[in-house]
């Protein structure tokens, strides 16, 4: 079985620190007016956010303006994340994440919106080693244009099927997120989704997205772990612990 978290709102929080990132690459590139909030952030792919960013300040997005502006990017976000604290594990996570890697029938991994060099930076400013998660699909590896998020659990699931060590079908296979979007991609490709409220969705807003299991937080770890390993007919469970992201 193959579990994919995303990054952002769901593994940990970096309290903003990636859109003031954009806000500040944007400055540089295109002067002090440039405006990162007139755009949609929340599960969405980097590419695309940048090509959006890059629109509505009347520029190109041509390959070489995307690419110009992800570099930028990601020298702001390193030295924002040097600042201590900034970027924390929401709840529970490390706990699940020592739990799951002592079952031997699960693989972890990444399903995430972030390019690799920047999602794998704020990993590892909260304490978690990127290397945890040997399967990754990122923002930048659709294979199809327009990418979407849609695109990349096949892809995932063709980097572990590269991994020799068995072959999974899509109801194998756990994409735990904490918008709609984590979760429509998830139903798109008939794997089952796990929606966690430490992002701006609701338990509520992420059950009715269709997620198959919503929780406020990742800190019920036994109750997470017997969901994932012991799929019931009847999925949909609220789990509520006391702490919140």
């Amino acid at each position: 079985m193959l579990i994919l978290f995303d990054i952002d709102g769901t593994l940990l929080t970096t309290s903003g620190v990636g859109i003031h990132a954009m806000g500040a690459a944007g400055k540089r590139l295109y002067g002090p007016d440039f405006d990162e909030h007139c755009v949609e952030y929340a599960g969405r792919l980097d590419p695309l956010i940048i090509t959006d960013l890059l629109i509505k300040h009347d520029q190109e997005p041509t390959p070489e303006a995307i690419e110009r502006f992800r570099h930028a990017y990601a020298t702001e976000l390193e030295a924002l994340l040097h600042t201590p604290g900034i970027a924390q594990p929401c709840p529970g996570v490390v706990e699940l994440i020592d739990a799951l890697e002592q079952i031997e029938t699960l693989t972890l991994g990444l399903l995430t919106g972030n390019y690799p060099e920047t999602g794998r930076r704020k990993l590892s400013a909260c304490g978690l080693d990127p290397d945890r998660f040997p399967i990754a699909a990122w923002g930048s590896d659709s294979p199809h244009t327009p990418a979407a998020r849609e695109h990349l659990p096949p892809v995932a699931i063709d980097r572990f099927h590269r991994t020799g060590t068995r072959r999974i079908s899509p109801e194998q296979v756990v994409i735990i997120g904490d918008t709609p979007h984590d979760i429509a991609c998830a139903r798109a490709n008939a794997c089952r989704a796990i929606g966690v409220a430490t992002g701006r969705f609701s338990v509520e807003d992420l059950a009715t997205s269709g997620a198959d299991l919503a929780l406020h937080t990742l800190a019920e770890t036994d109750a997470v772990i017997q969901w994932i390993v012991q799929p019931r007919e009847s999925a949909r469970v609220d789990v509520v612990p006391d702490t919140h992201c």
